[in-house]
């Protein structure tokens, strides 16, 4: 794929935002939000929407097929998927059926992006060990790779009970439900999604994307001496858009540090400082500011990386519904058509 054809996408995680007053919405209404950003997303011309999976208090979404079906039936283009679908602690059959099943009432505009989970509260609610998060993966990612063939699957694990020619449905109208692997950035991570045959989705949250150049070189490399035809490659960071640059910063600040240092405590990380902020967003992978400045953030990374695909994580703590809105609403009417001109030129 030419880069002047990089698809761009959206992904939220469904934070918890506040209302005009500061006060923490419900679940139920930052799902209703999410599904208007969403509507509001396909008018502007977005690529794609994400939608990630997480079982805390932070994050309202634990069953994104679910909201995403429901923003299959009120759009009409933008392909619909997650960011990621934790399959170490769900069931690989239940995952295809779900998003095939998505992909039917989509008329094909289903997607999944697999991943481990940077968080592990899905583990012990699921009755899963955590002393078995490399297996899980592993085998489950094995058992998903068969099930993309859509032909009867004859697997054995040690994870759950053998199957022999089982036969699941429903299945996809193109023969292939539109998959990738949420990586972090470690070089078994990218060999495994060449040998799956299911494309890299790097997750790039911190520090100078081109530092993730040798992991792409290595993706390329590896396709090569398989003997494997080289697969899209997309990337997924976080940034915020607004009419300017000071404005965008002064909005993002508090609502990112607020997310920023509830993790932290919890990973045994500092708070973060503000000038730690502002370096991220003028060095890093911090796309935040203006169209113009976002456009040529992305543009860049998109060639130094050779993406396919670009998703801009647009919710990073609790920021307000009416700011997500108009954030998405210069991503799609502004950004995406600077960053394709861009490219071309």
């Amino acid at each position: 794929m030419a880069q002047q054809q990089l698809e761009l996408g959206l992904d939220t995680f469904g934070d918890v935002s506040v209302d005009s007053t500061g006060t923490p919405e419900s679940d139920a209404q930052v799902i209703r939000n999410v599904i208007a950003q969403a509507v509001l997303a396909d008018s502007v011309g977005v690529d794609f929407i994400g939608i990630g999976e997480h079982h805390r208090d932070d994050f309202s979404i634990s069953a994104p097929d679910m909201v995403l079906a429901a923003i299959a039936g009120q759009t009409e283009r933008i392909r619909l998927g997650t960011a990621v679908t934790v399959l170490s602690s769900d069931d690989p059959i239940r995952v295809f059926e779900r998003f095939s099943t998505l992909d039917a009432v989509s008329n094909g505009r289903a997607e999944v992006i697999l991943g481990r989970g940077s968080f592990t509260e899905s583990f012990p609610l699921f009755g899963f060990d955590l002393a078995d998060y490399e297996v899980l993966f592993n085998e489950k990612l094995d058992l998903f790779v068969q099930l993309l063939k859509e032909k009867p699957v004859t697997w054995s694990g040690s994870h759950r009970a053998p199957l022999v020619d089982a036969d699941v449905h429903p299945k996809t109208e193109s023969g292939r439900l539109t998959s990738w692997i949420g990586v972090g950035g470690s070089p078994e991570s990218v060999v495994r999604s060449v040998r799956t045959g299911i494309p890299m989705m790097l997750a790039i949250i911190g520090g100078d994307p081109g530092r993730f150049l040798p992991y792409v070189e290595l993706y390329g490399r590896a396709s090569d001496q398989l003997g494997l035809p080289r697969m899209p490659l997309g990337a997924h960071s976080p940034g915020h858009i607004a009419e300017t640059d000071e404005l965008a910063r002064e909005q993002l600040w508090p609502h990112f540090s607020v997310n920023r240092n509830r993790i932290g405590a919890e990973r045994g990380w500092p708070p973060v400082t503000e000038a730690e902020y502002v370096n991220e967003i003028e060095h890093g992978s911090l796309y935040t500011g203006s169209p113009e400045t976002v456009a040529q953030r992305i543009a860049t990374t998109a060639r130094t990386l050779g993406l396919n695909r670009f998703d801009l994580k647009y919710a990073n703590g609790p920021m307000p519904h009416d700011q997500l809105m108009t954030s998405i609403e210069l991503y799609g009417t502004q950004v995406i058509p600077r960053v394709r001109e861009l490219l071309a030129s």
